[in-house]
């Protein structure tokens, strides 16, 4: 088949955008490849000849494969009759890599308090909410995944695309950018204060001098330069399975020394924006596959979690802080043990910060240039700007942390419960499932859940703003 005979039949299939589930069109260059893969089946049937010459060739194949848009880039070179879903891309990460990576995400989703939780529900609430939303946010990922099997989509905004249109993509792309550009801000702040702290201590420095080496800014600006952005400018998610590993050992090594964890209960399985990335890169990639790699990285946090917060909690019961290493260094702060743990949380921070931008950077891919093929300086020039803006924010406005933290409130449920929900009753189809089924009446419960989520995290952090306010007042 000539490349014009391809042109004009990729040029047509574009333009016949209601062969999806939902009844929604097509955006030019967007997810159009299932139709195009069926237009070229037809073709291939009719000029036998031509396809077998094609076949011959595949570097052909390969040089038209890296011409399409970067929404399409997923999908097989090969030309099937059957309508080609992502997931006959074939993705070379491991199984083990893709725990390590999605464990990774969820153990980045914040880290500071699970004891100090724990010290204010007790044992058993605390267990009981901690496992109710382990067993949520892993039926969370089960609608994701069943909404992108049916339509073929590997991305969390292109789902809402397919859901809503344009302003379905453009909610999703920015809830995901909010959210991952607060947590991320919040790494880098937590390590900005607590890095010169580190160094201060191993080199036994009582007062605290002007030396550039104990200056927090100097440090952020160099962890992000030397270690955050050459991992951010890795091509494939996939790639960063050794360092997502890591990053989990250092936790391990830290939950057996002390206990230090992720904080806000509701938000504690927060991954969902990297789901799909990770089950398009996973080596024969299958639904029940995928469901596997987030059920054991769920399971593996949920024991980490529990385990730090109760370590945390029989330590120092009532007198735990929320920002449990402040209180083992309130006791000895030139411990050695408790030195080595917080180097391993802050190396455990710095490493999320690269999983945490690429659901980012392809979000803003989405918004801005959608039909754009891969392009090295604008994935590079993403990355940049990202990295850039963030140390800005905390560098210059480390204040604007308690703004990100309503982002996160309202963003986080979000992502984890309504925007899961709402795109599976509308992608799946009613002729497989109607309105009144089953399933479809859960996933409306389950985003109910997602706004009361909502509306209690708002209401803890006004609460807690009107109670610091009455405080500083008191004060004065």
């Amino acid at each position: 088949m000539s490349e014009d005979k391809l042109a004009g039949t990729l040029e047509t299939s574009a333009t016949d955008g209601n062969a999806i589930p939902n009844g929604k069109g097509h955006e030019p260059g967007e997810e159009i490849a299932a139709s195009a893969k069926t237009s070229l089946a037809a073709d291939c049937e009719k000029e036998p000849v031509a396809n077998n010459t094609q076949n011959a060739s595949p570097r052909k194949n390969e040089n038209r494969e890296s011409n399409l848009p970067e929404s399409q880039e997923f999908l097989s070179g090969r030309e099937e009759k059957k309508t080609t879903r992502f997931t006959d891309f074939e993705g070379k990460t491991s199984f083990g890599m893709s725990v390590f990576n999605l464990g990774n995400a969820i153990m980045g989703s914040g880290i500071l308090g699970l004891a100090y939780a724990m010290a204010n529900t007790g044992v058993i609430l605390f267990l009981l909410l901690l496992t109710a939303v382990a067993v949520l946010s892993s039926y969370s990922i089960h609608l994701l995944l069943k909404s992108s099997g049916i339509v073929g989509i590997r991305a969390y905004e292109q789902l809402g695309y397919r859901a809503f249109g344009t302003p379905g993509k453009m909610a999703a792309g920015i809830a995901i950018t909010l959210q991952n550009i607060g947590a991320m801000s919040s790494y880098l702040y937590i390590v900005k204060n607590e890095f010169p702290l580190v160094i201060q201590a191993f080199l036994k420095v009582d007062n605290p001098t002007s030396e550039w080496y104990l200056n927090g800014n100097y440090l952020v600006i160099i962890l992000s330069v030397t270690v955050i952005l050459p991992l951010a400018l890795m091509k494939q998610l996939g790639y960063l399975g050794y360092t997502s590993g890591f990053s989990l050992s250092c936790m391990v090594f830290f939950l057996i020394a002390t206990a230090y964890t992720i904080p806000i209960l509701a938000f504690a399985f927060v991954c969902h924006p990297e789901v799909l990335p990770i089950y398009t890169e996973l080596r024969n990639a299958t639904k029940k596959k995928m469901q596997h790699v987030s059920n054991i990285s769920i399971a593996v946090m949920y024991i980490m979690y529990f385990l730090a917060a109760l370590f945390g909690y029989l330590t120092f019961y009532g007198k735990v802080e929320a920002e449990l290493l402040h209180t083992y260094s309130r006791i000895d702060p030139y411990d050695t043990l408790i030195l080595c743990v917080r180097v391993a949380v802050l190396t455990a921070v710095t490493l999320t910060v690269p999983i945490v931008l690429f659901p980012v950077r392809r979000a803003i891919q989405q918004m801005m240039f959608p039909n754009k093929t891969f392009y090295w300086p604008r994935h590079i020039a993403i990355a940049m700007c990202l990295l850039t803006f963030i140390n800005m924010l905390v560098i210059f406005a480390p204040n604007i942390l308690g703004i990100f933290g309503v982002i996160g409130a309202t963003s986080a449920p979000c992502l984890i419960f309504i925007f899961p929900a709402v795109f599976y009753i509308r992608i799946v189809p009613k002729e497989e499932e109607p309105l009144c089924s089953v399933p479809k009446i859960l996933a409306a419960c389950f985003a109910g859940i997602g706004f009361l989520f909502m509306i209690m995290s708002l209401s803890f952090i006004i609460v807690d703003w009107t109670s610091g306010s009455k405080t500083t007042s008191s004060g004065h």
